[in-house]
């Protein structure tokens, strides 16, 4: 709990008063964890249960259809948990804010096993919601069904599926639109909420950029930017998936990682703490926000027009007028006698 000094005049209470307000209040390890889980149990849900049915359901249309799942589910998820644990569903996201100053190391660490068991968790809902008739009608096993869902390069790329292996995109290719995709997503996340940037939807922002690169790279690995949801797919797909799933833990954090470093590159001064919910607000924070309070409008006219009203009325001089005393005879003098010595 921090101390602050008793502030030395009404518009530096005023200040202070707001500024207790603006603060979000503290979450314990245990809900931040929580929130974590959620959100990226309905991100896999609503973005992988979307792709894994569009092609049957009819909401296929012209492709958008998986990258507004996916981005709609984290809009929807970080509007209702966003506040608790910062909403970031997503291990380059955490990897990102931990580089930059938002989170510690160890709570990265925590977050990342949150996200994988929420993601897990929404990936073993859909696979076991596979109809057992399924495989009749395909003539494949759910596990091939599901593996359409799976991110991969080289044969198991979208693109070389539609072109039948006339041409793919090979190792390369996928790792660099896999960094460069996810360098982009936590570039805005970082944008977005720092304060600094004065955003006040922070989640559609970040919900409609992952819809857009989700769209950019589906072709080339079917859209991963995310470790979680990467891993979550391979464990119930076919063996190819979980074989080539370290390139999506590679790609990603990597991406996430430049993007972070870049943002405290560029960024004029450092993120303090108490941006996030994750961190706390220090003593040494709140007296320098203190110190420099900043000029408030109506204070500042206040001020001008007690300086307009002076301090001290003047009082006009008044003459006084001189009285003669008239003199006063002796006897002597009347008697027309000389006074004495």
């Amino acid at each position: 709990m921090s101390t602050t000094l008793p502030p030395e005049s009404d518009a530096e209470a005023s200040a202070v008063l707001i500024d207790e307000v603006a603060v979000e209040p503290g979450y314990s390890l245990f809900a931040r964890v929580g929130a974590e889980v959620f959100g990226t149990f309905v991100l896999v849900l609503v973005g992988v249960g979307t792709a894994l049915w569009s092609a049957v359901s009819g909401v296929a249309g012209s492709g958008l259809a998986v990258p507004l799942g996916f981005g709609i589910a984290v809009l929807g998820a970080a509007s209702a948990v966003g506040h608790v644990s910062g909403g970031h569903f997503n291990p380059a996201v955490s990897l990102g804010a931990a580089i930059g100053g938002r989170i510690g190391w160890l709570d990265m660490l925590v977050y990342w096993l949150a996200q994988i068991v929420g993601g897990t968790a929404a990936a073993a809902l859909l696979f076991f919601l596979i109809p057992s008739g399924l495989a009749d009608i395909t003539g494949s096993s759910n596990r091939a069904w599901f593996s359409s869902t799976s991110n991969g390069f080289g044969d198991h790329s979208p693109f070389s599926t539609a072109a039948q292996g006339a041409a793919t995109f090979g190792l390369g290719a996928a790792i660099i639109i896999e960094v460069v995709a996810t360098a982009v997503f936590v570039g805005v996340i970082l944008g977005v909420t720092d304060k600094r940037a004065n955003v006040t939807n922070a989640p559609v922002a970040i919900g409609f950029t992952l819809s857009a690169l989700i769209a950019l790279t589906v072709p080339f690995t079917n859209g991963s930017l995310n470790p979680a949801r990467s891993l979550a797919t391979a464990l119930f797909s076919e063996g190819w998936a979980i074989q080539q799933v370290w390139v999506f833990w590679l790609a990603p954090l990597l991406g996430g990682a430049i993007a972070a470093l870049v943002y405290r590159l560029v960024t004029p001064v450092p993120v303090i703490a108490g941006e996030w919910p994750e961190t706390e607000i220090t003593e040494e924070v709140v007296l320098a926000e203190e110190s420099d309070p900043e000029p408030d409008a109506l204070d500042a006219l206040l001020a001008r027009q007690a300086a307009a009203v002076p301090t001290t009325e003047e009082t006009p001089e008044v003459e006084t007028p001189e009285v003669e005393t008239p003199e006063v005879e002796t006897p002597e003098q009347r008697d027309g006698e000389a006074p004495r010595a």
